[in-house]
């Protein structure tokens, strides 16, 4: 009876796959392992094993597969469960799931080998142009990749010629899958066994007396043998002698030291002796709270206020569920924010903590994923972004997930459009683990769930330390400039405060959050605002590079000099983003170091870390940054924060605004006065008397909380209603309207609630696509599985329709 494998291919396609193995290699497969299987003509792609049976494909024939990739599976049963939820929750393919989880390197991919057929005569008349230069490059190489037949022809597509000599007999094609993930290989040396004697030690000495190179390197070889105790790499021996690598070749080839490789941890970290500390009492308390939550509830939420030392509690409960061996993930919005957490971590637990965040490379990603499955002490504690969710835990016993109420944990592109909060929970009920989420300003969800008694609450509304809460002040800039008290976009009040703070050798954070110099660029004469061809957006203007630029697709052009439309030149920057205020800084503090951390300036592996520790290191005095310096991180010196203008958060076209304004406001005005100085913070507004801006004047939660929960319930919105968005994407806007509105339609007859569009958004057209969306409300009383499948279904026949199948339209379940 014939032996089957069933496999999910990381492509955005809706089913498995059967392939037909043999009775030896059925024995051997095992699910949660990699094999390589051959998917359309001839792509090898890799493919995870979820399913093993006899049960004949009825509907295509089975394939063989390939080969077996892995001699143990790589993917335990919790995560195949856990994506199987996931794809299924967010309306997307296993496929997309099982891409997203899995580090790149273990994704193989085949690559085409073009070679000449041996034995075969080519008439060099019958070639084309083209066809001829790959012949004849054939003939100096043995075989060709893709990329090399590109740039010999220097045109993208060059599979029409590839086909036609196909057809001619001229060339074959084979497939050839690589191993991307390499081991770090460390190179070591030791001296030869027959020298380790003190007779052959002085012959050793009389061979290199005329070596004088030579016998100074071995000299040093032993007197780092002796004090450290342990194989001696050959880095750390050039470094302590200053000879060279050639020195040492010469001692190899001569049979007196020997080299050999071990493989090591690309990154590793050291624990330190005085790391250890006390929770205060009323951090005790609410560790206490904590474990008596947990015996009732699974889910857990620390309501604490900044700087009240949340994540002494957080070390102190993963300390207790380390010695009962079970593993830690520690959830964090921002890789900003893994940068400080991993110090102090690992401070307390040294090398117990692995992090997994997209800043790593591949080769560390796949260590750490290697690392947990192999149940190794070295991944304890697992800190990183959402993408962390997805390793091989085998006994997950708690999960921390800090600052919940962010935004970022919510993957918007490409599918899983996830949420890890809500993911990083299933995956604790499938481990029966405990889940605490920690966070100064909740977001509305939790709280709710929390007032309906399915989460637990504990409560820590003092800082650590008995350190006061910062002053708010608020700043009416309507009078500012009305008065003339304006100095660019600094009030007089915010720049008195700045220079106080300053001459203490105290430091200041100023937030923006809008990155670039301004948002457009205006003709003063007929108003004309230069857009992106390909977008239905203005250009942003970055003076530094002097080019206005398209944050969605990319398109830069050099700044203009006169207007594009009737030629003026007079053109005038409005708005301002994060470089403005750091060039009018540098103009008002010419003596003062100025640092900016937006998206611009953090692109590279360690850019976060670099301006971190600048700022922690005194080295920058004023940082001025977009929401990335609301998260949780902690400076001692800073006891001023700015917000520059507070009324762009709250007029964003989202039902969430007033409450991420609420949250941002709170976060970044938690950065001031963490130490023994209190804090002062300033909010420039137009709007002073606005309800949301006089909450977080008074701290007040609870009122922001009724406030909005209140609306949410009349306007039928989250957490009373649950949201399902599509958009729909294409070139001909007709065509796209003309499929929207059909899509409606069929949605608002078949599911009976309410359905809102099809709209258009603020931004309607990207990379040259236009873009409607469709929301569909589901009531919390109707069965949410029901309405997505019917939803599924509709979306089906949708695509069944030829006029309409050009039409991309992606699903984002619970969107915002």
């Amino acid at each position: 009876m014939p032996h089957f494998v069933e496999v999910v291919l990381p492509l955005a396609l809706p089913k498995t796959f059967t392939y037909l193995v043999s009775e030896a290699e059925f024995q051997y497969i095992q699910k949660g392992m990699r094999v390589a299987v051959p998917f359309g003509k001839t792509k090898i792609y890799t493919a995870l094993v979820i399913d093993l049976h006899q049960n004949a494909p009825t509907l295509y024939q089975a394939k063989e597969i390939h080969q077996i990739l892995d001699d143990a599976p790589v993917v335990n049963e919790f995560q195949i469960e856990h994506w199987q939820w996931i794809a299924n929750y967010y309306m997307c393919s296993i496929g997309e799931v099982f891409k997203s989880a899995l580090p790149s390197g273990f994704l193989l991919e085949s690559e085409t080998i073009i070679s000449a057929p041996k034995e075969v005569t080519v008439n060099a008349k019958e070639l084309s142009d083209s066809e001829f230069l790959i012949y004849q490059a054939l003939q100096q190489q043995s075989s060709l990749k893709v990329e090399d037949i590109v740039a010999i022809l220097g045109k993208k597509n060059v599979f029409p010629v590839l086909n036609a000599m196909l057809a001619k007999n001229v060339l074959v094609l084979q497939e050839e899958v690589a191993e991307k993930y390499k081991p770090k290989l460390t190179r070591y040396i030791r001296l030869q066994e027959e020298f380790l004697q003190q007779e052959q030690l002085s012959e050793l000495m009389q061979i290199l007396s005329r070596a004088q190179k030579q016998r100074e390197l071995v000299m040093h070889y032993f007197q780092l043998n002796a004090k450290e105790k342990k194989p001696v790499s050959v880095k750390q021996l050039l470094e302590i002698s200053g000879s060279t690598s050639a020195v040492v070749k010469s001692l190899v080839d001569k049979e007196i030291f020997e080299e050999y490789y071990i493989t090591e941890d690309r990154v590793s970290f050291e624990k330190e002796e005085e790391s250890g500390f006390q929770l205060s009492l009323p951090q005790q308390k609410a560790f206490d709270e904590i474990k008596e939550s947990f015996d009732k509830q699974s889910v857990t939420l620390l309501h604490g206020v900044t700087a009240s030392g949340k994540t002494e509690i957080y070390i102190k409960l993963i300390e207790d569920y380390i010695a009962k061996g079970q593993q830690v993930l520690y959830l964090l919005p921002e890789i900003a924010l893994t940068t400080q957490l991993v110090t102090r971590l690992t401070a307390y637990f040294g090398n117990q903590v692995a992090v997994f965040h997209s800043k790593y490379s591949n080769n560390e990603r796949i260590e750490v994923w290697n690392q947990v499955l192999q149940h190794s002490d070295k991944a304890k504690i697992v800190i990183g972004a959402r993408s962390a969710l997805f390793l091989p835990f085998f006994d997950l016993g708690l999960i921390v997930i800090d600052e919940e109420h962010e935004q970022t944990f919510k993957q918007f592109d490409p599918a899983p459009r996830y949420h890890a909060r809500d993911a990083a929970i299933v995956l604790a009920s499938q481990h029966k683990a405990k889940v605490l989420l920690g966070s100064a300003t909740p977001s509305l969800e939790t709280y709710h769930n929390v007032k309906a008694k399915k989460y637990g609450l504990v409560e820590l509304f003092e800082r650590y330390g008995n350190v006061v809460l910062p002053e708010i002040y608020l700043v009416d800039l309507k009078d500012k400039y009305k008065r003339k008290r304006m100095n660019g976009h600094f009030s007089d009040d915010l720049l008195e405060a700045m220079a106080e703070t300053l001459s203490k050798g105290e430091q200041v954070i100023l937030f923006q959050n809008r990155r670039g110099y301004s948002p457009f660029v205006e003709c003063m004469t007929c108003g004309h605002v230069p857009q992106c061809p390909s977008c239905d957006v203005s250009l942003t203007y970055y003076k530094f590079k002097n080019q206005l630029r398209c944050h969605y697709c990319g398109h830069s052009i050099a700044n203009p000099t006169h207007c594009h439309a009737c030629q003026s030149v007079d053109l005038s920057t409005k708005g301002f983003g994060t470089e403005q205020i750091e060039m009018e800084l540098k103009a008002l503090f010419p003596e003062k170091t100025i640092g900016r951390m937006d998206q611009d300036t953090t692109r590279g592996k360690f850019g976060y870390e670099k301006i971190i520790d600048a700022f922690k290191n005194l080295e920058i005095d004023v940082l001025v940054g977009t929401q990335m310096l609301a998260k949780g991180l902690h400076f001692d010196n800073v006891t001023l924060v700015g917000v520059m203008n507070a009324d762009n958060m709250l007029n964003q076209p989202d039902f969430r605004s007033h409450e991420r304004a609420y949250q941002m406001m709170m976060q970044v005005s938690g950065r001031a006065g963490r130490s023994e100085k209190r804090g002062k913070v300033m909010i420039q507004t137009y709007n002073p008397y606005h309800n949301i801006i006089q909450q977080v004047t008074h701290n007040d939660y609870n009122g922001m909380y009724n406030e909005q929960v209140y609306e949410r319930h009349n306007f039928k919105y989250p957490p009373y209603y649950r949201l399902v968005k599509l958009t729909l994407k294409h070139r001909d806007f007709d065509k796209l309207k003309e499929g929207s509105m059909w899509l409606y339609n069929v949605l608002v007859q078949q599911l009976q609630i309410p359905v809102l569009g099809p709209e258009e958004p603020a931004i309607s057209r990207i990379r040259n696509e236009f873009i409607r969306t469709i929301l569909i409300k589901i009531p919390n009383q109707n069965h949410l599985g029901q309405t997505k499948k019917t939803t599924q279904r509709i979306l089906n026949s949708f695509e069944a329709i030829a006029q309409y199948r050009a039409i991309k339209v992606t699903i984002n379940v619970d969107n915002y």
